[in-house]
């Protein structure tokens, strides 16, 4: 069962935690690791540095989810380190998630955003080698933003989908910025306009991903859906939230109803990201400068 709750300013529809843990036994973990587009980049920017989420994180995420203001925020119970640990492994493994840990930018960028050209790099930044346990040390580290993909039933919201198949992929979002002395400073909206540009970047290879597991999942074998691209992104914040309401209404997301639904959340949805350019034009409105992929390994 998945809740859909508030916390604080930029934490935003983050998704239940407290499941059923996976034992991974089926097949060989590296094989499993292969699927994963994001298990070697890193997103650096001005702003923000968005990294894999990997093992090293998860004592500092552990902390962060023994808050009772989180734990209620995400509709979680406190795990274990272990199943923390465990919980990690899935969210790093399955192609339905995409996740990664934010942390405060790398000193090249931070400092010479001022030096970055149109195109929004810098030589600072493209000669950087990402340094994993350090850049992202737990000092370092601020929350973490998800994608969360899934088939729905379309056309009874929105007129745009009259045509589309009988099942389309969604994308919901999550965004969580934990350590509360940087709440409110704008790493909530630069995480969420780096990792959505991410996304559209690589739309096709993360669609391509989740439809093989889909299709893996189909009872009677392998079935290739029939949704070629995403249909909208949505993100589901509750109602008393004005701040995360404000945050993603400032970003083109329009609400679906303005009434909330049962657990008292409003869903907002944008459609068309993809095509819009208005990803570049966010990042210079924000000063977000220095956007670059970096390997991580």
């Amino acid at each position: 069962m998945k809740y859909n709750v508030e916390h604080s300013s930029y934490t935003v529809a983050k998704q239940n935690r407290f499941t059923q843990i996976p034992i991974f036994h089926e097949e060989p973990l590296e094989k499993r690791l292969e699927m994963l587009i994001n298990e070697n980049t890193c997103v650096s920017s001005s702003r923000v540095l968005l990294v894999p989420y990997s093992r090293h994180h998860v004592p500092r995420y552990h902390e962060w989810m023994k808050d009772p203001e989180i734990q209620e925020a995400t509709a979680s119970e406190p795990l274990t380190l272990e199943e923390e640990y465990q919980m990690q492994q899935s969210w790093r493994q399955d192609a339905d998630k995409l996740t990664f840990i934010t942390c405060q930018p790398i000193p090249s960028t931070s400092t010479a955003s001022g030096e970055a050209d149109a195109s929004g790099s810098s030589q600072a930044a493209s000669s950087y080698k990402i340094k994993p346990t350090e850049d992202d040390a737990s000092g370092r580290m601020i929350g973490d933003v998800n994608l969360f993909l899934k088939l729905e039933e379309h056309g009874s919201n929105d007129p745009e989908l009259d045509n589309a198949p009988g099942e389309v992929v969604v994308g919901e979002l999550e965004l969580m910025i934990a350590e509360k002395h940087l709440q409110r400073r704008g790493f909530g909206r630069a995480s969420l306009i780096c990792f959505l540009n991410y996304v559209v970047t690589h739309m096709d290879q993360i669609l391509s991903e989740y439809q093989g597991h889909t299709g893996s999942m189909k009872a009677g074998g392998p079935e290739i859906i029939a949704a070629k691209r995403l249909e909208y992104f949505v993100v589901r914040i509750a109602a008393s939230n004005e701040r995360s309401v404000t945050l993603f209404k400032s970003l083109g997301f329009t609400t679906v109803s303005d009434e909330p639904n049962v657990f008292g959340e409003l869903e907002l949805r944008k459609y068309g990201l993809e095509d819009s350019g208005e990803l570049q034009a966010w990042m210079k409105h924000y000063g977000i400068d220095a956007y670059r992929e970096l390997p991580y390994n």
